[in-house]
């Protein structure tokens, strides 16, 4: 796995003139990450769900971009060494992975082209700060700062529910993508099996918001009966929690039996992002409430345009009107004002990235080749303190950390030399959920022994 010696020497000690452009990432500086950083061991142990080679690793698709932009898919590997000196060799600028085949993708142009097949993928899912230009108002676009943020904190801590209490998955990585976005992969067994059908219907069941920028309503969970309240399915319920009419806006802090949905909404949506300060917002909020109240709705649009109000006066003058209306209307009132929570807070996944095995997904611990950040993955009680801008570690840090340690005795005693860098602990959360897995398979692997032996 050697490279040629004029390549080692400038790894050796890197020069940290490359290392001063924020906005992308030199190639050898790159090579560098890849040659003493990048934890191909701890990534190879995730995927293979064991020590010893398996299929899940074998027969596994690596895909790479290059520096020159050319994509190489269908690449397989033997074991996390001839891996990383592949991607040494190659030095891409990024690379993904995709699902496990039926035989090693390397050789698919020798068998026949049914043969070839993928046969198990970890079920995931991306979670894209775009998908949230509409409402946020803090960045648009490719931007995104610590405020925004709260907006993937949030979907973070209701998919993650979901996805636990709903459907029984224990094995869930969450990983920032290194830019604008997070990504969640199940790593569970049952997840890795689910054929293509079924994960679309696990999609179809985690996918409340749909249309498009230009229509203004999004949400259909379910109208209300008169007479009766609406029901929700309970992990809807469990997210936004109940009481939707109690003016909250004006409180100090939010209660906690509101439900993450609704903190959210009142938290960061009406005070942090003042979503509804302007005409244009605030105009689709009115165009959200019943239609069937038009009087009411003409009234809160004239004292909205008579003078600026803030989005949490707005949404108590919504709350008000809500309140005093007829019973006979207050259950639609109820059911509008919790497809507004959702609308503005529920989860918004990129559907096409979780509904097919054959998805290619950005591999953890890879460069963010516009931003310089890696990807690293994260525990979900971290996500919320998370601050992509600051706290995500760059190429440039890492490396200018791994030469102030040139020399010392204390790093001359570490196994890897990421245990010298910012890195660490994010390595050391992968090595913890690998463990877990690990566990999980010798248990079975116990159980499937006993059995055959009583037989």
């Amino acid at each position: 796995m050697e490279l040629d010696t004029g390549v080692d020497d400038v790894l050796g000690m890197i020069d940290e003139r490359m290392l001063d452009r924020d906005e992308s990432v030199d190639p050898m500086a790159l090579l560098a990450y890849y040659r003493r950083l990048l934890p191909f061991k701890s990534l190879y142990t995730w995927l293979n769900h064991d020590v010893g080679p398996t299929r899940n690793f074998t027969n596994r698709e690596f895909a790479f971009t290059l520096q020159s932009d050319v994509y190489l898919r269908y690449q397989s590997f033997s074991g996390w060494d001839e891996w990383k000196k592949e991607v040494c060799r190659l030095n891409p600028s990024r690379f993904e992975i995709g699902p496990v085949y039926s035989a090693k993708p390397k050789d698919r142009k020798t068998l026949q082209k049914a043969t070839f097949r993928p046969v198990a993928r970890e079920v995931v899912f991306d979670i894209d700060m775009t998908d949230y230009d509409e409402i946020r108002t803090c960045c648009s676009d490719k931007h995104i700062c610590r405020r925004c943020w709260k907006l993937i904190a949030v979907a973070v801590e209701v998919l993650d529910s979901t996805l636990r209490e709903d459907f029984g998955y224990k094995h869930l990585l969450w990983v920032y993508s290194g830019r604008r976005g997070i990504h969640c992969w199940v790593s569970d067994s049952a997840a890795l099996a689910l054929p293509d059908e079924a994960r679309k219907a696990l999609v179809g069941w985690t996918e409340v918001i749909r249309g498009s920028a230009n229509q203004a309503k999004k949400v259909s969970v379910g109208t209300h009966a008169p007479g009766a309240p609406r029901v929700l399915h309970p992990s809807l319920r469990r997210a936004l929690g109940g009481d939707v009419l109690s003016s909250t806006g004006t409180d100090a802090s939010t209660p906690a039996s509101k439900g993450p949905l609704q903190r959210a909404f009142v938290e960061v949506i009406l005070r942090d992002q003042n979503v509804f300060a302007e005409a244009p917002r605030w105009e689709v909020l009115l165009a959200l409430l019943p239609p069937h109240e038009a009087d009411a709705i003409a009234r809160l649009q004239a004292k909205w345009a008579a003078g600026p109000r803030t989005s949490v006066q707005k949404w108590d003058d919504v709350l008000d009107v809500a309140s005093k209306s007829a019973e006979r209307t207050k259950g639609a009132w109820i059911a509008t004002l919790e497809d507004i929570v959702l609308q503005y807070t529920y989860p918004r996944i990129d559907a096409e990235v979780s509904k097919r095995q054959n998805h290619l997904l950005k591999s953890p611990f890879v460069v963010h080749p516009s931003t310089g950040r890696v990807c690293v993955p994260l525990e979900v009680d971290d996500v919320q303190h998370f601050d992509p801008e600051h706290t995500a570690p760059t190429v440039a840090q890492l490396l200018r950390e791994l030469n102030r340690h040139q020399g010392d005795d204390k790093a001359l005693h570490t196994k890897s030399e990421w245990e010298n860098t910012s890195l660490r602990p994010y390595v050391e959360q992968l090595d913890r959920f690998t463990s877990r897995i690990l566990h999980e398979a010798r248990d079975a692997k116990r159980t499937t022994t006993k059995h055959t032996l009583d037989f």
